[in-house]
């Protein structure tokens, strides 16, 4: 017989904090989220605590009465991992984990963990190790602690298991190399984005785990992993899409969002989220059967404003039509977002009517043109730049030939522009 020895799951204690601007019913939904994010990282949840403060206390986040609390629960069950569902400040991390004498993480350094775990390739797994060193950078001296124990497991994957022997120089002199490569990799993201300007681009946004992947396959037969899980992807996918003849669109998947995403985590992934900044319309993919399906509406919105990217051409396609019983929810959405899309992208469930929809936004919304300027009009030709996207440029004696695409407003401001100098 042989003994296959396997890694013993983390036991663990999920805590958050009902403040005064956080009801409970917020409160538990989030802590079911971090459930699932450490279900995603391997962990066993044991226990899941709110604790009600007005404010989070400054030395123990959920005051040292509680902690103590916590502390006797650790004791009794078993339990390796803590895990807040807010960020902790270095003070806050120092004192609790020498209060449990566990290894405690937040949430932001559960979802870096997360995607240490499921990066693949070059890009995103340098994009990870950068927001996961300027997470660390402030932490230091917890992750000499961290290590001295020698902890393993969740949290502590990438590069901080080798940082035993890192002081701050280095890792600041990592963290500009890092840099560095992804100035490389965006360079290089540039030039397959110019080779397929001559294509109308959209992209696939959404909360994750809303079933972006899953379009993205049934539309363009794609064979990207789907799973039901958080953050199954996070390098950007782009496939043709034929929505008639010769009518064809670039579709992108990209990563998930979610609430409280690390600041570090999407400054990181900004060549990878330049996708969506390109794109000329954003797919915004919505779980319908989700209960705080609205609330992930907004942090989508929030994002996409982040991105830079809210006043695009915008369709909200409510993903699991075929896993919804409540239909007054339908009734519900159906009111407030009237122009929306219902699918199961999963089932293939109203994907012709998307085709449609898609189809009559490439027909009636985008706007191909030629034109001829004098040298001289610089302005004009600098002000197309700014409204269309220009496909081809050609100088000829006197004049500047321009083909540009445009969406339909600002085709009729580029023509009134026109009109002026004539």
């Amino acid at each position: 017989m042989i003994e296959i020895k396997q890694n013993r799951t983390e036991r663990a204690i999920l805590i958050s904090l009902s403040t005064a601007d956080i009801s409970k019913k917020y409160s538990e939904e989030h802590l079911d989220e971090l459930e699932l994010l450490a279900d995603t990282a391997g962990a066993e949840t044991v226990f899941k605590i709110i604790q009600d403060k007005y404010r989070p206390d400054p030395a123990y986040f959920i005051g040292k009465g509680k902690a103590e609390e916590v502390a006797q629960l650790i004791e009794l069950n078993d339990i390796q991992l803590v895990i807040f569902d807010d960020d902790l400040n270095p003070t806050q991390l120092r004192n609790l984990e020498k209060l449990f004498e566990r290894k405690v993480i937040d949430r932001s350094g559960l979802i870096l963990d997360i995607f240490a775990s499921h990066a693949k390739t070059r890009e995103s797994k340098t994009q990870v190790e950068l927001a996961q060193l300027q997470y660390l950078l402030p932490r230091l001296t917890r992750a000499w602690t961290h290590l001295s124990k020698q902890y393993g497991g969740i949290g502590t994957k990438g590069p901080g298991e080798t940082q035993i022997e890192t002081d701050r120089r280095m890792i600041r002199a990592r963290i500009s190399k890092l840099k560095e490569n992804l100035k490389k990799i965006e360079l290089q993201q540039q030039t397959k984005s110019a080779q397929r300007k001559n294509f109308i681009s959209a992209t696939l946004v959404g909360y994750t785990n809303a079933g972006k992947s899953t379009l993205l396959n049934r539309l363009t037969s794609a064979g990207v992993l789907a799973e039901n899980k958080l953050f199954a992807t996070l390098d950007s996918t782009t496939r043709s899409l034929e929505l008639d003849k010769n009518k064809k669109i670039m579709l992108s998947d990209t990563v998930g969002f979610i609430r409280k995403l690390p600041h570090s985590l999407v400054a990181s992934f900004k060549s990878t989220l330049n996708i969506v900044r390109d794109a000329d319309i954003i797919l915004h993919i919505i779980d319908i059967t989700h209960d705080f399906f609205e609330d992930h509406i907004q942090v989508v919105d929030e994002t996409l404003k982040e991105l830079e990217s809210d006043l695009k051409i915008q369709l909200k396609i409510f993903n699991k039509i075929d896993a919804l019983i409540d239909k007054n929810k339908l009734d519900y959405i159906v009111n407030k977002f009237p122009s929306s899309i219902f699918i199961s992208a999963e089932r293939g469930i109203g994907i012709t009517k998307l085709n449609e929809v898609l189809l009559d936004i490439y027909e009636n919304n985008f706007v191909e043109k030629e034109i001829r300027l004098k040298h001289e009009e610089s302005k004009m030709i600098s002000k197309i730049y700014d409204l269309a996207e220009v496909l081809e440029t050609i100088y000829e004696d006197d004049y500047v030939f321009l083909k540009y695409r445009a969406n339909s407003a600002n085709h009729a401001i580029i023509n009134k522009l026109i009109s002026k100098t004539e």
